[in-house]
């Protein structure tokens, strides 16, 4: 697979709800996210799956790939927007280490549908 790092993503962060006692919830606000462009990644699909129980269900994966030396500010519970898509990073970015320094970052993004 060549990989070239030529797209763009939006990164939204939405910070947690607070309910009526003052604590935070695990509800995010995304009508208050913030939006941070990220340029020169690459997004290419990765694995989905169906699911025809009661209810069709779609989960469509992509990997997100920083380029070399690049790591992205995205943690799980964001949110991309790539490639028209909304979608919800799926679990903890990974940090790829190389001789002690950072080598590149990679992310599963999932998108449901159904």
């Amino acid at each position: 697979m060549s990989v070239h790092y030529t797209q763009s993503v939006v990164v939204l962060r939405a910070p947690h709800v607070t309910d009526r006692y003052g604590n935070e919830t695990t509800v995010r606000d995304w009508t208050r996210a913030t939006r941070t462009t990220v340029r020169r990644v690459s997004v290419q699909p990765d694995t989905s799956t169906e699911d025809t129980g009661d209810r069709t269900a779609v989960v469509t994966g992509w990997r997100l790939i920083t380029r070399r030396g690049t790591d992205v500010d995205l943690d799980p519970g964001d949110r991309v927007i790539a490639l028209g898509r909304l979608l919800d990073v799926d679990g903890e970015p990974a940090r790829y280490v190389v001789g002690g320094r950072h080598h590149h970052t990679e992310a599963r993004l999932k998108e449901v549908a159904g």
